[in-house]
Protein backbone atom coordinates (compact mmCIF):
# COMPACT_ATOMS: atom_id res chain seq x y z
CA UNK A 1 0.00 0.00 0.00
CA UNK A 2 2.75 2.14 0.74
CA UNK A 3 4.38 1.72 -2.40
CA UNK A 4 1.39 2.46 -4.42
CA UNK A 5 1.26 5.81 -2.74
CA UNK A 6 4.37 6.70 -3.39
CA UNK A 7 4.33 5.60 -6.90
CA UNK A 8 1.30 8.10 -6.97
CA UNK A 9 2.47 10.85 -5.36
CA UNK A 10 5.49 10.23 -8.34
CA UNK A 11 2.88 10.66 -10.89
CA UNK A 12 1.68 13.46 -9.11
CA UNK A 13 5.06 15.41 -9.30
CA UNK A 14 5.28 14.55 -13.01
CA UNK A 15 4.79 16.89 -15.98
CA UNK A 16 1.14 15.75 -17.64
CA UNK A 17 1.96 16.02 -21.53
CA UNK A 18 -0.16 15.83 -24.12
CA UNK A 19 1.23 13.90 -27.86
CA UNK A 20 0.30 15.45 -30.89
CA UNK A 21 1.09 14.17 -34.16
CA UNK A 22 -0.15 14.20 -37.76
CA UNK A 23 -0.69 11.33 -39.85
CA UNK A 24 0.22 11.57 -43.48
CA UNK A 25 -2.17 9.83 -45.99
CA UNK A 26 0.83 7.45 -47.07
CA UNK A 27 0.85 6.35 -43.53
CA UNK A 28 -1.06 3.98 -41.78
CA UNK A 29 -2.85 4.45 -38.23
CA UNK A 30 -1.20 1.96 -36.87
CA UNK A 31 1.93 3.14 -38.01
CA UNK A 32 1.45 6.29 -36.41
CA UNK A 33 0.31 4.92 -32.87
CA UNK A 34 3.36 3.49 -32.80
CA UNK A 35 5.38 6.44 -33.40
CA UNK A 36 3.41 8.21 -31.17
CA UNK A 37 4.31 4.75 -28.68
CA UNK A 38 8.44 5.91 -29.49
CA UNK A 39 7.43 9.38 -28.31
CA UNK A 40 5.65 8.43 -24.92
CA UNK A 41 8.54 6.07 -24.12
CA UNK A 42 10.80 9.64 -24.73
CA UNK A 43 8.58 11.73 -22.62
CA UNK A 44 9.21 8.94 -19.99
CA UNK A 45 12.45 8.92 -20.20
CA UNK A 46 12.43 13.16 -19.77
CA UNK A 47 10.53 12.66 -16.71
CA UNK A 48 6.54 13.43 -18.48
CA UNK A 49 3.56 11.45 -18.39
CA UNK A 50 1.32 11.34 -21.09
CA UNK A 51 -2.14 11.35 -20.46
CA UNK A 52 -3.74 11.68 -24.44
CA UNK A 53 -2.80 11.75 -27.68
CA UNK A 54 -4.34 13.73 -31.07
CA UNK A 55 -3.77 12.90 -34.23
CA UNK A 56 -5.30 13.97 -37.32
CA UNK A 57 -4.50 13.31 -41.23
CA UNK A 58 -3.51 15.60 -43.55
CA UNK A 59 -1.64 15.23 -46.83
CA UNK A 60 1.34 17.75 -44.64
CA UNK A 61 1.83 18.99 -41.71
CA UNK A 62 0.33 22.65 -41.60
CA UNK A 63 3.05 25.43 -42.42
CA UNK A 64 1.46 27.86 -39.87
CA UNK A 65 0.24 25.38 -36.59
CA UNK A 66 0.81 21.49 -37.92
CA UNK A 67 -2.12 20.54 -37.15
CA UNK A 68 -5.90 22.42 -38.87
CA UNK A 69 -7.39 25.57 -37.04
CA UNK A 70 -10.24 23.16 -35.71
CA UNK A 71 -7.76 20.37 -34.15
CA UNK A 72 -5.84 22.84 -31.98
CA UNK A 73 -8.80 24.38 -31.05
CA UNK A 74 -9.77 21.02 -29.53
CA UNK A 75 -6.45 20.66 -27.86
CA UNK A 76 -6.70 23.67 -26.59
CA UNK A 77 -9.93 23.52 -24.75
CA UNK A 78 -8.09 19.64 -23.55
CA UNK A 79 -5.40 21.60 -22.47
CA UNK A 80 -7.45 24.26 -20.36
CA UNK A 81 -9.55 21.57 -18.76
CA UNK A 82 -7.02 19.41 -18.03
CA UNK A 83 -4.59 21.26 -16.45
CA UNK A 84 -1.96 19.89 -19.43
CA UNK A 85 1.76 21.39 -18.63
CA UNK A 86 3.38 20.39 -21.60
CA UNK A 87 2.25 19.51 -25.12
CA UNK A 88 4.78 17.24 -27.04
CA UNK A 89 4.37 17.24 -30.96
CA UNK A 90 5.90 14.65 -32.51
CA UNK A 91 7.65 16.56 -35.71
CA UNK A 92 10.41 19.32 -35.53
CA UNK A 93 8.08 22.54 -35.24
CA UNK A 94 9.90 25.30 -37.36
CA UNK A 95 9.87 28.73 -35.11
CA UNK A 96 6.98 30.42 -36.74
CA UNK A 97 4.64 27.28 -35.98
CA UNK A 98 5.87 27.10 -32.46
CA UNK A 99 5.22 30.66 -31.47
CA UNK A 100 1.63 30.49 -33.44
CA UNK A 101 0.79 27.05 -31.07
CA UNK A 102 1.95 28.85 -28.17
CA UNK A 103 -0.01 32.09 -28.61
CA UNK A 104 -2.85 29.62 -28.74
CA UNK A 105 -2.21 26.48 -26.19
CA UNK A 106 -2.35 27.19 -22.05
CA UNK A 107 0.78 25.37 -22.04
CA UNK A 108 4.46 24.76 -22.94
CA UNK A 109 4.87 23.61 -26.53
CA UNK A 110 7.89 21.48 -27.18
CA UNK A 111 8.51 19.13 -30.41
CA UNK A 112 10.36 15.89 -30.59
CA UNK A 113 13.75 17.38 -31.24
CA UNK A 114 13.48 19.19 -28.45
CA UNK A 115 12.30 16.33 -26.38
CA UNK A 116 15.23 14.74 -27.83
CA UNK A 117 17.67 17.65 -26.70
CA UNK A 118 16.55 17.27 -23.17
CA UNK A 119 17.03 14.10 -23.05
CA UNK A 120 20.68 13.94 -24.07
CA UNK A 121 20.90 16.82 -21.88
CA UNK A 122 20.16 14.98 -18.45
CA UNK A 123 21.52 12.13 -19.66
CA UNK A 124 25.01 13.57 -20.78
CA UNK A 125 27.75 12.33 -18.15
CA UNK A 126 31.27 13.08 -19.54
CA UNK A 127 32.80 16.64 -20.54
CA UNK A 128 32.60 15.53 -23.92
CA UNK A 129 29.45 14.80 -24.27
CA UNK A 130 28.24 17.76 -22.26
CA UNK A 131 30.04 19.76 -24.86
CA UNK A 132 28.54 17.93 -27.50
CA UNK A 133 24.78 18.66 -25.97
CA UNK A 134 25.13 21.76 -25.67
CA UNK A 135 26.78 22.45 -28.86
CA UNK A 136 23.06 20.93 -30.52
CA UNK A 137 21.26 22.82 -27.80
CA UNK A 138 22.55 26.30 -29.21
CA UNK A 139 22.56 25.03 -32.79
CA UNK A 140 18.27 24.72 -32.06
CA UNK A 141 17.41 27.48 -30.03
CA UNK A 142 18.99 30.23 -32.42
CA UNK A 143 16.60 30.30 -35.01
CA UNK A 144 14.31 30.19 -32.37
CA UNK A 145 15.34 32.91 -30.07
CA UNK A 146 12.37 35.39 -31.01
CA UNK A 147 9.77 35.19 -28.13
CA UNK A 148 11.40 33.40 -25.98
CA UNK A 149 12.49 35.62 -22.90
CA UNK A 150 13.64 33.24 -20.50
CA UNK A 151 16.70 34.85 -21.06
CA UNK A 152 20.26 32.89 -20.75
CA UNK A 153 22.59 34.05 -17.88
CA UNK A 154 24.17 37.41 -18.96
CA UNK A 155 26.08 39.82 -17.97
CA UNK A 156 25.28 43.53 -18.90
CA UNK A 157 28.33 45.47 -19.77
CA UNK A 158 28.45 49.18 -19.03
CA UNK A 159 30.95 52.21 -20.96
CA UNK A 160 31.70 50.59 -24.31
CA UNK A 161 29.24 47.98 -24.75
CA UNK A 162 28.37 46.85 -28.28
CA UNK A 163 25.04 48.31 -29.64
CA UNK A 164 25.05 50.80 -27.24
CA UNK A 165 21.69 50.62 -24.86
CA UNK A 166 19.19 50.72 -27.56
CA UNK A 167 20.48 47.60 -28.49
CA UNK A 168 17.49 44.98 -28.37
CA UNK A 169 17.66 42.50 -26.30
CA UNK A 170 16.61 39.60 -29.13
CA UNK A 171 20.45 40.64 -30.74
CA UNK A 172 21.82 40.45 -27.76
CA UNK A 173 20.99 36.74 -27.50
CA UNK A 174 21.80 36.03 -30.62
CA UNK A 175 25.32 37.38 -29.94
CA UNK A 176 26.04 35.24 -27.06
CA UNK A 177 24.66 32.31 -28.34
CA UNK A 178 26.80 32.55 -31.68
CA UNK A 179 29.69 33.13 -29.37
CA UNK A 180 29.26 30.27 -27.36
CA UNK A 181 28.57 28.04 -30.31
CA UNK A 182 32.03 29.60 -31.57
CA UNK A 183 33.60 28.46 -28.36
CA UNK A 184 31.76 25.25 -28.30
CA UNK A 185 33.31 24.14 -31.52
CA UNK A 186 36.60 25.52 -30.53
CA UNK A 187 36.49 23.00 -27.50
CA UNK A 188 35.25 20.20 -29.49
CA UNK A 189 38.01 20.48 -31.78
CA UNK A 190 40.58 20.18 -28.98
CA UNK A 191 38.72 17.15 -27.52
CA UNK A 192 38.50 16.07 -30.73
CA UNK A 193 42.19 16.31 -31.51
CA UNK A 194 43.12 14.29 -28.36
CA UNK A 195 40.69 11.23 -29.62
CA UNK A 196 41.98 10.93 -32.32
CA UNK A 197 45.52 10.69 -30.87
CA UNK A 198 44.31 8.07 -28.56
CA UNK A 199 42.42 6.40 -31.39
CA UNK A 200 45.96 6.25 -32.92
CA UNK A 201 47.78 4.86 -29.98
CA UNK A 202 45.95 2.04 -29.87
CA UNK A 203 47.36 0.06 -32.62
CA UNK A 204 46.72 -1.55 -35.18
CA UNK A 205 44.35 -3.80 -33.59
CA UNK A 206 40.63 -4.99 -35.17
CA UNK A 207 38.17 -2.42 -33.97
CA UNK A 208 34.11 -3.92 -33.87
CA UNK A 209 31.77 -1.30 -32.93
CA UNK A 210 27.87 -1.80 -31.66
CA UNK A 211 25.72 -0.06 -33.32
CA UNK A 212 21.95 0.21 -33.64
CA UNK A 213 18.01 1.71 -32.18
CA UNK A 214 18.14 3.17 -29.06
CA UNK A 215 17.25 0.44 -26.15
CA UNK A 216 17.77 -2.16 -28.20
CA UNK A 217 20.81 -4.17 -26.05
CA UNK A 218 24.04 -2.74 -27.16
CA UNK A 219 25.18 -1.71 -23.53
CA UNK A 220 24.03 -5.18 -22.23
CA UNK A 221 25.49 -7.05 -25.05
CA UNK A 222 29.05 -5.16 -24.40
CA UNK A 223 28.58 -6.42 -21.19
CA UNK A 224 28.20 -10.00 -21.67
CA UNK A 225 31.07 -10.03 -24.72
CA UNK A 226 33.75 -8.06 -23.06
CA UNK A 227 32.82 -9.01 -19.22
CA UNK A 228 32.26 -5.15 -18.48
CA UNK A 229 30.05 -2.77 -16.62
CA UNK A 230 28.77 -0.53 -19.11
CA UNK A 231 25.70 1.09 -17.94
CA UNK A 232 22.76 -0.15 -19.19
CA UNK A 233 19.10 0.63 -18.39
CA UNK A 234 15.51 0.06 -20.09
CA UNK A 235 15.77 3.49 -21.65
CA UNK A 236 15.91 5.50 -24.02
CA UNK A 237 19.69 6.97 -24.94
CA UNK A 238 20.99 5.45 -21.53
CA UNK A 239 24.17 5.66 -23.04
CA UNK A 240 25.75 9.01 -24.95
CA UNK A 241 29.48 8.20 -24.46
CA UNK A 242 31.54 5.69 -26.64
CA UNK A 243 33.33 2.83 -24.60
CA UNK A 244 35.51 1.05 -25.65
CA UNK A 245 36.97 -2.49 -24.23
CA UNK A 246 39.83 -4.63 -25.51
CA UNK A 247 38.40 -8.39 -25.70
CA UNK A 248 40.88 -11.28 -26.40
CA UNK A 249 39.06 -14.23 -27.66
CA UNK A 250 41.07 -17.11 -27.68
CA UNK A 251 44.80 -14.97 -27.83
CA UNK A 252 43.05 -13.52 -30.43
CA UNK A 253 42.46 -9.32 -28.99
CA UNK A 254 40.37 -7.02 -31.21
CA UNK A 255 38.55 -3.43 -29.03
CA UNK A 256 34.72 -3.23 -29.05
CA UNK A 257 33.15 0.12 -28.80
CA UNK A 258 29.68 0.92 -27.66
CA UNK A 259 28.23 3.74 -29.23
CA UNK A 260 24.71 6.25 -28.76
CA UNK A 261 21.74 4.87 -30.29
CA UNK A 262 20.60 5.72 -33.42
CA UNK A 263 16.41 7.31 -33.33
CA UNK A 264 13.73 8.11 -36.05
CA UNK A 265 13.57 11.64 -36.82
CA UNK A 266 17.24 12.10 -34.76
CA UNK A 267 17.99 15.91 -35.07
CA UNK A 268 20.12 16.93 -37.36
CA UNK A 269 21.99 18.76 -34.57
CA UNK A 270 22.75 16.23 -32.64
CA UNK A 271 24.35 13.66 -35.49
CA UNK A 272 26.36 17.10 -36.55
CA UNK A 273 27.94 17.73 -33.12
CA UNK A 274 28.03 13.67 -32.34
CA UNK A 275 29.56 12.99 -35.62
CA UNK A 276 33.46 12.85 -33.55
CA UNK A 277 31.73 10.69 -31.36
CA UNK A 278 30.95 8.27 -34.19
CA UNK A 279 34.41 8.41 -35.46
CA UNK A 280 34.46 4.94 -33.72
CA UNK A 281 31.80 3.74 -36.14
CA UNK A 282 33.20 5.11 -39.30
CA UNK A 283 37.04 3.45 -37.98
CA UNK A 284 35.42 0.03 -36.91
CA UNK A 285 36.47 -2.60 -39.19
CA UNK A 286 32.92 -4.28 -38.48
CA UNK A 287 29.71 -3.32 -37.71
CA UNK A 288 27.58 -5.80 -35.00
CA UNK A 289 24.16 -4.09 -35.77
CA UNK A 290 22.08 -5.09 -32.68
CA UNK A 291 18.30 -5.02 -33.83
CA UNK A 292 14.63 -5.48 -31.20
CA UNK A 293 13.55 -8.57 -33.08
CA UNK A 294 10.36 -7.74 -30.06
CA UNK A 295 9.91 -4.85 -31.80
CA UNK A 296 7.03 -4.52 -33.88
CA UNK A 297 8.63 -1.79 -36.49
CA UNK A 298 12.30 -3.42 -35.88
CA UNK A 299 12.50 -3.52 -39.69
CA UNK A 300 12.04 0.16 -39.63
CA UNK A 301 14.51 0.65 -37.25
CA UNK A 302 17.11 -1.32 -38.98
CA UNK A 303 16.20 1.00 -42.25
CA UNK A 304 16.98 3.90 -39.55
CA UNK A 305 20.15 3.00 -38.53
CA UNK A 306 21.27 2.44 -42.37
CA UNK A 307 19.87 5.88 -43.29
CA UNK A 308 22.51 7.00 -40.46
CA UNK A 309 25.41 4.99 -41.30
CA UNK A 310 25.13 6.63 -44.70
CA UNK A 311 24.66 10.08 -43.39
CA UNK A 312 27.93 9.53 -41.46
CA UNK A 313 29.90 7.93 -44.17
CA UNK A 314 29.98 4.45 -42.35
CA UNK A 315 27.39 2.76 -44.72
CA UNK A 316 29.84 0.44 -46.40
CA UNK A 317 31.20 -1.31 -43.51
CA UNK A 318 30.70 -5.17 -43.21
CA UNK A 319 28.07 -5.96 -41.10
CA UNK A 320 26.81 -8.47 -38.64
CA UNK A 321 22.98 -8.12 -37.70
CA UNK A 322 22.23 -9.42 -34.53
CA UNK A 323 18.54 -10.46 -33.80
CA UNK A 324 18.41 -9.48 -29.97
CA UNK A 325 15.19 -10.26 -27.30
CA UNK A 326 13.75 -13.66 -28.84
CA UNK A 327 13.05 -13.73 -25.43
CA UNK A 328 10.73 -11.45 -26.13
CA UNK A 329 9.15 -12.10 -28.96
CA UNK A 330 5.23 -12.72 -29.39
CA UNK A 331 2.76 -13.52 -32.43
CA UNK A 332 -0.23 -14.08 -33.03
CA UNK A 333 -1.04 -17.62 -34.79
CA UNK A 334 -3.59 -17.27 -37.95
CA UNK A 335 -6.53 -19.31 -37.68
CA UNK A 336 -6.57 -22.70 -40.14
CA UNK A 337 -9.48 -21.07 -42.45
CA UNK A 338 -7.98 -17.59 -42.73
CA UNK A 339 -6.91 -17.24 -46.35
CA UNK A 340 -5.28 -13.25 -45.89
CA UNK A 341 -1.77 -13.30 -46.43
CA UNK A 342 0.49 -13.89 -43.28
CA UNK A 343 1.99 -10.59 -41.76
CA UNK A 344 4.76 -10.31 -39.57
CA UNK A 345 2.42 -10.44 -36.96
CA UNK A 346 1.41 -14.08 -37.51
CA UNK A 347 4.90 -15.19 -38.08
CA UNK A 348 6.17 -17.39 -36.04
CA UNK A 349 10.00 -16.86 -34.77
CA UNK A 350 11.00 -19.79 -37.03
CA UNK A 351 8.90 -18.76 -39.74
CA UNK A 352 10.61 -15.07 -39.16
CA UNK A 353 14.00 -16.83 -39.25
CA UNK A 354 13.22 -18.67 -42.27
CA UNK A 355 12.06 -15.63 -43.93
CA UNK A 356 14.02 -13.05 -46.11
CA UNK A 357 16.19 -12.23 -42.62
CA UNK A 358 17.94 -15.92 -42.79
CA UNK A 359 18.72 -16.11 -46.32
CA UNK A 360 20.24 -12.00 -46.17
CA UNK A 361 23.13 -11.27 -47.54
CA UNK A 362 24.33 -9.96 -44.43
CA UNK A 363 25.24 -12.50 -41.79
CA UNK A 364 22.86 -12.66 -39.12
CA UNK A 365 22.58 -14.30 -35.45
CA UNK A 366 19.56 -14.63 -33.62
CA UNK A 367 20.15 -14.19 -29.28
CA UNK A 368 18.62 -13.07 -25.89
CA UNK A 369 21.52 -10.90 -24.09
CA UNK A 370 19.14 -11.28 -20.87
CA UNK A 371 18.85 -14.75 -21.39
CA UNK A 372 22.29 -15.70 -22.57
CA UNK A 373 20.88 -17.61 -25.32
CA UNK A 374 22.97 -18.49 -28.64
CA UNK A 375 25.99 -15.79 -26.41
CA UNK A 376 28.36 -18.79 -27.39
CA UNK A 377 27.67 -19.22 -30.98
CA UNK A 378 27.58 -14.94 -30.90
CA UNK A 379 31.39 -15.30 -29.57
CA UNK A 380 32.30 -18.18 -32.21
CA UNK A 381 31.00 -16.23 -35.55
CA UNK A 382 31.87 -13.10 -33.95
CA UNK A 383 36.15 -14.76 -33.77
CA UNK A 384 35.68 -15.86 -37.24
CA UNK A 385 35.28 -12.90 -38.39
CA UNK A 386 37.32 -10.56 -36.30
CA UNK A 387 40.15 -13.62 -37.24
CA UNK A 388 39.60 -13.13 -41.13
CA UNK A 389 39.83 -9.53 -40.91
CA UNK A 390 43.05 -10.32 -38.29
CA UNK A 391 44.41 -12.50 -40.81
CA UNK A 392 44.37 -10.23 -44.29
CA UNK A 393 45.61 -7.61 -41.96
CA UNK A 394 48.73 -9.91 -40.52
CA UNK A 395 49.19 -13.28 -43.11
CA UNK A 396 52.11 -14.08 -41.44
CA UNK A 397 51.05 -13.64 -38.02
CA UNK A 398 48.08 -16.87 -37.76
CA UNK A 399 50.89 -18.55 -35.13
CA UNK A 400 48.40 -16.62 -32.51
CA UNK A 401 45.76 -18.84 -33.22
Amino acid sequence: MAENKTVEQQNETLERAILVSVVRDSQEPRQAEEFLDELEFLAETAGITSVKRFMQRLPQPSARIYVGPGKLEEIARYCEENTIDVAIFDDELSPSQTRNIEKALPCRVIDRTRLILDIFMSRAQTAYAKTQVQLAHYQYMLPRLAGMWTHLERQRGGTGTRGGAGEREIETDRRIVRDRISHLKEELKKIDRQMSVQRSNRGSLVRVALVGYTNVGKSTLMNLIAKSEVFAENKLFATLDTTVRKVVFDNLPFLLSDTVGFIRKLPTELIESFKSTLDEVREADLLLHVVDISHPQFEEQIDVVKQTLQEIGAADKPVFLVFNKIDAYTYVKKDEDDLTPATRENMSLDDLKKSWIARANTPCIFISATQRINIDKLRSDLYGMVREIHSGRYPFNNFLY
